[in-house]
């Protein structure tokens, strides 16, 4: 079955084909191309609709959502900048498209102690027969490694057992977002998880053949679904289960296991400033042990300083009564 159905199809996969040569990663851009494909299918469309109002008719379906929004038509610009390049068009007919304004995102910022309550909420939920034990550790482990570590949650979940380099204390992380990979040095309070897991998974299994490093069911590895429902009991047991909240022009977050990772980085920041050093200059060592493509990406976490940072922001806005 072909992807795409639209008269646009052959140039959408030759597309991807190029952005595929470049290391580009394809999710959010064959998304973004399958989207538009279907509508055109629905417009039983020609190179003829190709207008600028056929554009912005797109883009009201998804008006609900700003940021989706601007991240479609962002995509199809640069597809349709692919075509003036090949000379089919002569300009882009999505050049004068301007952003909808988006609302300000807020994420939730665990404090240090918090990551710490959460982080025994679930080792407190670990099953203890033996037939969910081990991997119910594993998940353990992994949301140690995610908020020790600040990684993303599909990162430990894909680790393989030579990913991990015991003497020198450090994992592999190999073809993650941006194609990119990277080296990290574990903290020691993540590495006696790590050693306990790798120890207690040697005891129980006679005939381990598995490769991944974090055990699922079977010799599969670990699905992100476990994590979540770990995690939003762990959350609801330490009390900080709270809605997503939208006051004005900002979405305050729930908490969310990427929160851990944008914790992370605020509480190292936060680290690096009360210990007198400069910010700025551990911005690009923090951008690459956390696997951003520049470091200017990384200090978008400065927007929130810490936890009770947060938490005023949210009680001033309530305050002037933003609605």
């Amino acid at each position: 079955m072909k992807r795409f159905e639209s008269f646009l199809a052959t140039k959408m996969e030759e597309y991807l084909a190029y952005r595929q040569t470049l290391g580009y990663s394809q999710p959010n851009t064959l998304w973004g191309l399958l989207a538009f494909d279907r509508f055109l299918q629905e417009k039983n469309g020609s190179w003829q609709i190709l207008q600028t109002d056929l554009f912005l008719e797109f883009r009201n379906r998804f008006k609900r959502d700003a940021h989706t929004a601007n991240m479609i038509i962002s995509r199809l610009r640069t597809f349709f900048q692919f075509l003036v390049r090949q000379e089919i068009y002569d300009m882009n007919p999505l050049r004068d498209i301007p952003d909808i304004p988006e609302k300000i995102f807020v994420p939730f910022v665990f404090s240090p102690k918090q990551v710490d309550l959460l982080l025994a909420a679930v080792q407190k939920r670990l099953r203890k027969n033996k037939r969910f034990y081990l991997q119910d550790l594993a998940l353990y482990v992994a949301m140690v490694l995610i908020a020790r570590c600040g990684l993303r949650i599909s990162e430990p979940l894909r680790l393989k057992c030579h990913h991990y380099r015991e003497q020198e204390g450090s994992i592999y992380i190999e073809k993650t977002k941006f194609k990119k990979d990277r080296l990290l040095p574990v903290p020691q309070s993540a590495l006696r998880e790590l050693n306990n897991y790798l120890a207690v998974r040697k005891s129980l299994l006679d005939h381990d053949t598995s490769p991944y490093l974090l055990l699922g069911e079977g010799e599969k590895g670990i699905s992100d679904n476990k994590i979540y429902r770990f995690f939003h009991p762990a959350i609801q047991d330490i009390g900080l289960r709270q809605p997503r909240q939208t006051l004005g022009n900002v979405i305050f977050s729930p908490p969310r296991v990427h929160s851990l990772r944008h914790s992370f980085a605020i509480n190292t920041l936060k680290s690096i400033k009360e210990r007198g050093q400069n910010v700025q200059n551990a911005l690009p060592v923090l951008a690459a042990y956390m696997g951003h493509r520049e470091y200017r990406h990384t200090g978008a976490y400065l927007k929130v300083l810490d936890a009770n940072q947060r938490q005023g922001l949210i009680e001033f806005a309530k305050s002037k009564r933003i609605t």
